[in-house]
């Protein structure tokens, strides 16, 4: 193992749930406001993950309002607090672009797993 494998196995969050595309998360994301610290959830389908060890991210989309909102996160970051796996999806595609052409409750509906 050479020394950069050393650090990045130091700077990776070993303690969030595992989850794949199609799956609904809870992300907890630290927000600094001035001197204040608080927690912001965000709540959406995951339409993507890309990268590996600690270059992984991963996609959310949630539509707010009408509008579709989509946020990536650095899966390793320190600004994640936690994740919770809300509800399973069961997909056939690893990345879910189709969602974005759809409205209502077509862009929310994936099948549920198992």
């Amino acid at each position: 193992m050479n020394i950069i494998e050393k650090i990045e196995r130091e700077q990776m969050n070993e303690d969030l749930a595992p989850f794949n595309v199609g799956d609904t998360l809870k992300v907890h994301s630290r927000v600094v406001e001035g001197g204040k610290e608080r927690i912001q959830v965000f709540q959406g389908i995951v339409i993507g993950k890309r990268g590996t060890r600690l270059n992984a991210a991963f996609t959310i989309r949630k539509i707010s309002n009408g509008e579709g909102v989509e946020r990536v996160f650095q899966v390793h970051s320190p600004k994640i607090a936690k994740i919770e796996v809300v509800n399973r999806g069961k997909v056939r595609r690893a990345k879910l672009n189709y969602l974005r052409d759809r409205v209502g409750k077509q862009a929310t509906a994936v099948k549920a797993g198992k």
